[in-house]
């Protein structure tokens, strides 16, 4: 074990920063990463053991005990379950001959719960041993399992592949891209390296101004300026500065990044160079989630056709001391290092606990220098801003948002998939596009964002209105909206929270409590107003997007949809009795530590 380990680290140049990548060779060498090589990997590293358990612990697909031959990882989101999830993760039990969260007695088969793994347009979908399987049936279950067994890789068993780059030699995956609507902007005709054209003529500060001028706002969901940001960190104090294009497209209901990274990666890269060209930057980072790992081939082709093409590296097009290359960081699975300082502290190798602000990443980002942080989207519709100028791109979208938007649409309409659309359209001109009927509800920007009802299907998606990062998830009538889209967001929250503050760490577990109340048809109306005031509690205390976005799920469903609640309130309060049994509410501590209650 230790000759391995040693080979792993030195590949990795015994870097302590690389530690993401040290444990993700060590899981695939020995299928989980077991205790003693924490013991060797932080002695060889020269950093504490705790150092490497803390980063472990952290991420879902680390683990260190053994997770079977072959790990099955079931999407259990919320469009998951409206395409019957259940019925797809009896069969695996049936099959694998184990219950969810466990291994067979054989170590054949690990079989486990996932957050959405971006594949919300042809669920139900699962992860087998990384390789993607859409569209499941308990058929195509029967046949995987049995493969499996029979000796066949996971990849052997993908029997058609998808549309475009999907269906190409280094991916050979079953995923579709199902791009519906194609734009003038992310979608459209460009010939690769026209915007580093246009950059041997001009200064940085051109650059930026550019930027500036078109009035771009992040894709990622934030909608900070991006002019803005690259103005920043160009000024910050340091030589030495960072790109970092956020690629952990982890927000379910999203999946637009995904297509982007399969269809056009050459864009995505190019923009990284244009942003690394105007702030001074010479190394970019791709920060790529662990979902989207079976892309991680094609993405490293892609970058070395770009480096023999001048288009990356040394003198990029002949530009004496235009310098920038990048590499590809894998995530594990965390939702939070969506947020852009826990994504820089899980690229530095640790937990991906955000940051306490000020300093900004643009101040002190990736190693405590000037970084930018973008999202794929941004990066991809930068370098159309610079090839077509910046009153080009103005001319497209509204006033206050400037440009196209990617959507990703899934959930109960017609044509789930990716559309390319102008900034302005209305909800319900989205919701015909899509071909969605009998529509109650949509999710706007995901689980973190807003729960609209009919009353709000005039309003635009613009950031002067309703902002999004790209998800859009359409409730049909049919569904439950407490029971299988409120309480499935909750259970999210709690699950990814990092836990480092308090009111996010306590009070989600508390709002769960308080709905399964409410949907058990135990709690009154003093409850409902409960979870509100304990939601603009989360809103205030809690310092990160996460923590103060949690919430967002039960305060946006009783404001929309709050008959759904009273309709489920049977006893008045003046009727209630609250009774609280301590030597029960201490048991479990109790014989945790070994004391009588």
């Amino acid at each position: 074990m230790e000759a391995k380990l040693k080979s792993i680290i030195e590949k990795h140049g015994k870097d302590a920063g690389r530690l993401m990548d040290i444990l993700h060779d060590v899981q695939c060498e020995f299928g989980h990463i077991p205790c003693d090589a924490v013991k060797i990997v932080s002695k060889i590293l020269n950093i504490s053991k705790v150092d490497v358990e803390q980063t472990i612990s952290f991420y879902h697909f680390f683990s260190t005990s053994p997770v079977g031959k072959n790990t099955i990882y079931l999407n259990d989101s919320v469009v998951a379950n409206f395409m019957g999830r259940e019925e797809i993760a009896k069969a695996f039990e049936k099959e694998a001959g184990c219950s969810l969260g466990n291994v067979s007695k054989d170590g054949m088969f690990g079989l486990f719960n996932t957050a959405c793994i971006g594949m919300n347009d042809q669920e139900p979908a699962a992860l087998v041993n990384g390789i993607v399987f859409t569209q499941l049936t308990a058929s195509k279950v029967k046949d995987i399992v049995a493969g499996l067994k029979a000796g066949k890789k996971a990849k052997e068993l993908v029997k058609s592949f998808g549309d475009g780059a999907n269906a190409s030699e280094l991916v050979k995956s079953m995923v579709n891209n199902n791009i519906k609507k194609k734009g003038q902007v992310i979608f459209s005709e460009y010939a690769t390296g026209s915007a580093l054209q246009k950059l041997i003529n001009k200064t940085p500060e051109d650059i930026i101004n550019e930027i500036k001028a078109s009035n771009i706002k992040g894709r990622g969901g934030a909608g900070f300026p991006t002019g803005m940001k690259w103005d920043f960190c160009r000024k910050a104090q340091g030589a030495e500065k960072y790109v970092i294009c956020n690629a952990d497209e982890g927000e379910p209901g999203t999946f637009k990044d995904r297509v982007l990274l399969t269809e056009i990666p050459q864009r995505v890269f190019e923009g990284m160079a244009v942003a690394g060209y105007a702030i001074g930057a010479k190394q970019g980072i791709l920060y790529l989630r662990n979902e989207y790992l079976y892309l991680n081939a094609h993405l490293e082709k892609t970058l070395e056709d770009l480096k023999k093409k001048n288009l990356l590296g040394k003198n990029i097009l002949g530009k004496q001391g235009f310098d920038f290359d990048v590499r590809i960081q894998l995530g594990a699975g965390a939702y939070i290092c969506g947020e852009e300082s826990g994504l820089i502290e899980s690229a530095e190798g640790k937990r991906g606990e955000p940051r306490n602000r000020p300093p900004f990443p643009a101040q002190k980002g990736y190693l405590n220098k000037p970084t930018v942080v973008n999202n794929v989207e941004t990066l991809a519709s930068v370098i159309r801003i610079i090839e077509k100028g910046s009153e080009w791109y103005k001319s497209i979208g509204t006033k206050d948002s400037s440009g196209t938007k990617v959507l990703s649409i899934s959930g109960d309409c017609k044509n789930p998939g990716v559309y390319e659309i102008e900034w302005g359209m209305t909800i319900k001109e989205m919701l015909d596009m899509c071909v969605a009927e009998n529509v109650q509800a949509v999710q706007v920007a995901g689980p973190s964002g807003r729960l609209i009802n009919e009353k709000e299907f005039s309003r635009k998606i613009a950031n002067e209105d309703l902002a999004t990062g790209g998800s859009m998830i359409v409730i049909g009538k049919q569904r439950n909206i407490l029971k299988d889209v409120v309480k499935n967001f909750t259970e999210f929250f709690i699950d990814e929270s990092c836990g480092s503050c308090v009111p996010c760490r306590a009070l989600n577990p508390v709002l769960l409590q308080k709905l399964e109340k409410v949907i058990s048809g135990k709690a009154t109306s003093k409850d409902i107003d409960e979870m509100t005031r304990l939601g603009k509690m989360m809103k205030e205390l809690n310092r990160c997007g996460l923590g103060q976005t949690a919430a967002n799920p039960v305060l946006t469903s009783i404001e929309n949809f709050r008959n759904k609640y009273e309709e489920l309130i049977k006893i008045k309060e003046e009727q209630s009795v609250y009774e609280f049994d301590m030597n029960g509410a201490v048991k479990e501590s109790c014989e945790m530590v070994g004391r009588k209650a």
